[in-house]
């Protein structure tokens, strides 16, 4: 997945909080919208105002959440551990490396793998 199909995605799954999402696919979100972010503070000091990078952030925000919680459900948490990012310092460590995470080989309690027929995880070898 690239950023354009990652971008795609979550905007098409704008408050899904439903199913998986793959690594690619949050963190290819993640930097679009820093991306984004840092271009509109740019605009935003050429024009003396705020308004851009605030409606912005409140545009994203939702399908951030839903991002979010599918990449948690993707790993096999609930989503509900995104409360956690309230910890200081703790719980923003502990959800990046969760966003890390590979996902749980094939199906589990959220839904199909988003990796499709792809059962195994990173490091391991078929059953022979």
């Amino acid at each position: 997945m690239n950023m354009q199909e990652a971008v795609r995605t979550v905007l098409s799954k704008y408050a899904d909080f439903s199913g998986r999402a793959r690594r690619s696919e949050y963190w290819y979100w993640t930097l679009a919208t820093f991306i984004a972010d840092i271009v509109l503070s740019i605009v935003d000091v050429a024009l003396g105002t705020s308004l851009l990078v605030l409606l912005f952030g409140l545009a994203v925000l939702l399908p951030g959440l839903a991002v979010g919680v599918r990449r948690l459900h993707d790993t096999g948490r609930s989503g509900w551990w995104l409360l956690i990012a309230l910890i200081p310092l703790v719980g923003v460590i502990l959800l990046t490396v969760w966003f890390c995470t590979d996902s749980t080989p094939g199906d589990n309690a959220y839904g199909p793998s988003p990796k499709g027929g792809q059962l195994l995880g990173y490091g391991q070898a078929p059953a022979l």
